[in-house]
């Protein structure tokens, strides 16, 4: 059921089409040239704008100018150019994709955009599925928007990445086409448009195809064999595991049935094994979302049956175009012939190795592309680590091949720019925010493969130590040299060095390699990387019943600070309610509200709900409201406090929302779009924000970038931000379509999700954003505005903090009466402050200066006395001195192992320690060159005994330096240095 799997995979704004089921396009293009073959371009580019109507009725399907085909014939053959295909039969990727959308819009549904990789569900990593901007209408948690869709949708996966390049289909970057009906059409409809589009659209022999059926699913069955007319002996029923999907322990479910591919019908059908990847690839699969699973396992009808259903357009670009796996479609192989010229290789004459290697390298290159375009920056941590590792795999991979250069004559330059042209350049009917991120893509690319190739310099110096270390065991010991498994996996996975070139380069040096270990330290990250969020859930909570009976809430708070609302439910502890009294915690559900529930980065709004008697008058009950947030689709969570009396569902309440916290929210939001306006007018309009928080006293801004801000760029973005301030401009807000508001250059907030209809904020002449958060009316109201800070909170991740408003005021204020006392302190003016801090400063750093030279000059003057103390060993005549000093500190003690290894003749071992202060060991360990030939070295030797002190260090073999915690046992750890070094020098002597 793979691509079921896959079928909960894609994302992002893809070009689309117009749906109406009349328009024909009769225009005749040049076919383009394609490794030998002939595969039909795009007739027209699809913008985003074109969004089918869905008016098409379903059942006209679309057959005028159609050939009729024979279902023998193993060529594809079409009409028109408008099919897709040339006159050899071939088809492009983009045609494939095209004739997938038109053909469900040509059945009533309408063309969505693909959501971004960076799904809008905390239970999901990344997007991994076509369905999962579906997921809420699916669990019934908000209306369906339309009676049936169809998408094509970007995809990640990485928890298969070690089969990417040696199996013939995996992918981590995958398009998933799919159609989908929210409680429209079911079985028959989704089993009988599929094989239609199957065979009569893309013109596959029926003959070739082979379906699966959940093993109980006789309905599925029945269709295919009878309605269809898919001989028995080519319809197979699976059992659980491969043809029931499930979203979870609980949740909605169902019975699946899947088309494959048959590459080897001689074989015949006795004893034939879907599974068998050699003749079989399964390419569509229908889901039939019928039943809801309950926690104890049982299953019930669903009211609303759905059906969710996946085409790999990877996989049927493979059948289609008659190539031996998905990497030499038109969608990959342009990638793999730019790395074959880069690598100066031919792909058809190259060997399995290098193949598998630019296979590697074409699905990684178009993975990285889009998650970067989408927002993701590499780095250590979430989302950033998956693109970092995409990225050093693919510079791994590159440098294996033999590439180095940008490919435009600087042998020094970064080759993945030259590769990210060729992914950005076929990325146009995918998505075309990819081509106008094409800078900061590239820029971000070039600048991470130039710091990765850095550290891959360190691991091959780290290599070079850890054979140095092989061959002294082995020398040591008498046994064969080897690397350690662990040794080679820290190697790879930290350095990124390919384990290939490890055990080449341990070859040349005669030390073998712990291949084993190295499996399983592999093993182990594979389980850890498939154990992160690789499922979409689809789980139905303890809420569902009360969410059931509560409509959206209707949100006030634009136009006004209070309003009367009545108490549709009441939670505590996440457990419905009828009534609640003085004390307690509760979550209220309102109709409607005027405060602002948490999104877009601004937070809730605070302040108390009231409870009136109907007769009196009288206040009954006060609910402090501490935080908003949005829960189920649109549904209002007020979360608080019963401060007095009680309240119960039902009830007629007064909300009424703190003005002077709205006031700070509204000034910190319009001062965040003011703050990106003005990065982009400093920095360059390629900077897009990666994160925000708007609070009531605060802003911070997250946004991506390569550098730290100079001082001079900081007070340019602040005094520009500023000046708009000033101003005074009156901000206008309207309600546009989508389309219409990205056409008109609005840009859309970080991680928001939007709907056909969005709220647009607009400063005239400076900012325009997508936004539902609440702002000031005129720029006048945000008073001033200061950055307290800029920093770097991930690679190629800056965040500003400031603030704005009455928080701006409150912040200079208190700076003002700092510097008063500062000034006071320093008994100078304000201005001359940083000169009177600068000679301050000065005379301190003097007097430490000589403080640290008499406390040296002291350690010396008591090595002095040590020198007399030396212990001889014989027969090589190494004098030893192992002595405590006190309370001197690190540098003194410095000293001191220098001059005595000075002092005492070659050879010498000096080992030092003290306990300066503050619950802090000092160690050093300083040994002459006669000591270092004998194979003791102080780096190695001192670590050992720091360890005894509860710390640790090292250094050169000459000389080493270390710490520790436990003062009070550095008498303990310096007699067993004692004997240690002892008994090191005597066994070298023997």
């Amino acid at each position: 059921m793979e691509v079921a799997a896959l079928s909960a995979a894609t994302s992002r704004p893809l070009p689309l089409l117009s749906t109406a089921p009349s328009r024909r396009l009769h225009t005749v293009l040049p076919p383009r040239s394609f490794s030998g073959r002939r595969l039909l371009p795009s007739p027209r580019p699809h913008g985003l704008g074109c969004v089918g109507d869905g008016t098409a009725r379903r059942g006209s399907a679309r057959k005028g100018g159609m050939l009729v085909r024979s279902s023998s014939s193993a060529s594809v053959e079409s009409a028109t150019q408008e099919a897709g295909a040339d006159s050899s039969g071939e088809w492009s990727g983009d045609a494939i994709r095209r004739r997938f959308l038109d053909f469900y819009a040509s059945r009533g549904h309408k063309i969505l955009p693909s959501s971004s990789l960076v799904p809008d569900d905390p239970t999901v990593f990344l997007t991994i599925a076509g369905m999962l901007q579906f997921k809420p209408i699916f669990l019934g948690k908000e209306p369906r928007r339309v009676p049936c869709a169809t998408t094509s949708q970007k995809c990640i996966r990485t928890n298969d990445i070690e089969n990417v390049g040696r199996t013939t289909r995996h992918q981590t970057f995958f398009e998933m086409l799919g159609n989908f009906s929210f409680g429209d059409y079911f079985k028959k409809e989704a089993i009988t448009w599929a094989w239609e589009l199957t065979t009569k659209e893309y013109g596959l022999p029926p003959e070739r195809l082979w379906i699966s059926v959940f093993e109980d699913d006789d309905e599925a069955f029945s269709i295919w064999h009878n309605e269809v007319g898919v001989p028995k002996e080519r319809i197979k029923r699976l059992g659980e595991d491969d043809n029931f999907w499930t979203s979870g322990a609980t949740g909605p479910c169902g019975p699946c049935s899947e088309i494959y591919y048959d590459f080897h019908p001689e074989r015949g059908s006795t004893d034939a094994d879907l599974g068998d990847d050699s003749r079989f690839i399964e390419f569509y699969n229908l889901v039939f979302m019928q039943y809801n699973k309950k926690d104890d396992g049982s299953l019930e009808p669903l009211k609303q049956k759905n059906i969710d259903t996946g085409m790999g357009l990877e996989r049927m670009a493979r059948i289609l175009q008659k190539v031996p796996n998905n990497y030499e479609t038109d969608l990959i192989f342009p990638i793999i012939e730019k790395a074959a010229s880069m690598a100066i290789v031919s792909y058809t004459t190259a060997d399995d190795a290098i193949k598998t290697n630019l296979k590697i390298i074409g699905d990684h290159m178009r993975a990285v592309v889009y998650l970067i375009s989408d927002g993701v920056i590499p780095s250590n941590i979430g989302r950033g680590y998956v693109v970092r590792r995409l990225i050093r795999r693919v510079v791994r991979t590159c440098r294996l091949i033999g590439i180095r250069g940008d490919g435009h004559g600087n042998s020094e330059g970064a080759f993945l720019p030259s590769l990210a042209e060729v992914a950005i350049r076929l990325s146009t009917e995918i998505d075309p925010d990819v081509e106008s991120r094409r800078k900061s893509i590239l820029g971000e690319l070039q600048r991470e493969e130039l710091r990765f190739v850095q550290t891959l310099e360190r691991g091959e110096k780290l290599l070079d130590e850890l054979l140095d270390e092989a061959l002294l065991s082995a020398g040591n010991n008498g046994g064969k040299p080897s690397l350690s498994g662990k040794d080679v996996f820290l190697l790879y996975d930290t350095y990124g060095f390919p384990v290939e070139i490890t055990a080449e380069i341990a070859g040349e040096r005669g030390v073998s390699v712990d291949m084993k270990g190295f499996d399983i330290e592999m093993e182990n990250q594979r389980k850890q990387s498939q154990a992160a969020h690789n499922v979409v859930k689809l789980s139905v909570g303890n809420d569902t019943e009360i969410v059931k009976s509560i409509p959206d809430t209707e949100f006030l708070g634009y136009d006004s600070l209070s309003a009367t609302a009545v108490v549709k439910g009441i939670l505590v502890n996440g457990n419905p309610v009828n009534d609640v009294s003085e004390g307690s915690d509760v979550e209220i559900l309102l109709d409607r509200t005027p405060f602002y529930a948490e999104s877009g980065g601004q937070v809730g709004d605070n302040g108390f709900l009231y409870v009136y008697g109907k007769e009196d008058g009288q206040q009954k009950a006060v609910i402090e409201i501490n935080d908003v947030q949005k829960s189920l689709g649109n549904i209002f969570v007020h979360k608080g406090t019963i401060k007095q009396g009680s309240v119960e569902v039902g009830k007629e309440i007064d909300a009424a929302v703190d003005a002077k916290l709205r006031q700070g929210a509204k000034a910190h939001h319009t001062a965040t779009h003011l703050l990106q306006s003005s990065l982009k007018s400093v920095i360059g309009s390629e900077t897009s924000q990666a994160g925000s928080l708007v609070a009531f006293d605060r802003l911070r801004f997250d946004f991506n970038f390569h550098r730290p801000l100079s001082e001079e760029e900081l007070v340019e973005i602040e005094s520009l931000v500023n000046q708009w301030v000033s101003h005074a401009t009156h901000l206008e807000t309207k309600v546009m379509d989508l389309q219409d508001a990205k056409n008109a250059g609005a840009i859309a907030m970080f991680g928001e999700k939007y709907g056909e209809q969005v709220r647009v904020v607009e400063v005239p002449g400076v900012s325009m954003e997508l936004c539902g958060g609440t702002h000031v009316s005129n720029t006048a109201e945000i008073r001033g505005f200061k950055i307290i800070s800029e920093q770097g909170i991930a690679s190629g991740v800056r965040r500003i903090e400031a603030v704005a408003g009455d928080a701006f005021v409150e912040y200079v204020c208190a700076r003002d009466n700092y510097m008063r006392r500062l000034c006071s302190s320093l008994k100078a003016k304000a201005e001359d402050v940083n000169g009177r801090v600068e000679t301050v400063l000065e005379e301190l750093r003097t007097t430490r200066n000589e403080v640290s030279s008499l406390r040296s000059k002291i350690a010396v003057l008591k090595a002095a006395s040590l020198a007399s103390k030396a212990t001889t060993i014989e027969p090589r005549n190494v004098r030893v001195v192992v002595e405590n000093m006190g309370d001197v500190d690190a540098d003194g003690l410095k000293s001191a192992a220098e001059y005595l290894v000075d002092t005492l003749e070659d050879p010498a071992a000096v080992i030092l320690g003290s306990t300066p202060g503050d619950g802090k060991v000092s160690l050093v360990a300083a040994f002459s060159p006669g000591v270092i030939k004998m194979g003791i070295q102080a780096g190695k030797f001192v670590g050992g005994i720091a360890k005894l002190c509860g710390g640790g260090g090292g250094g050169k073999p000459n000389f080493a330096q270390a710490g520790g915690r436990k003062p009070e046992n550095l008498p303990g750890a310096l007699e067993n240095a004692r004997d240690e070094i002892v008994a090191a020098i005597s066994s070298k002597s023997s």
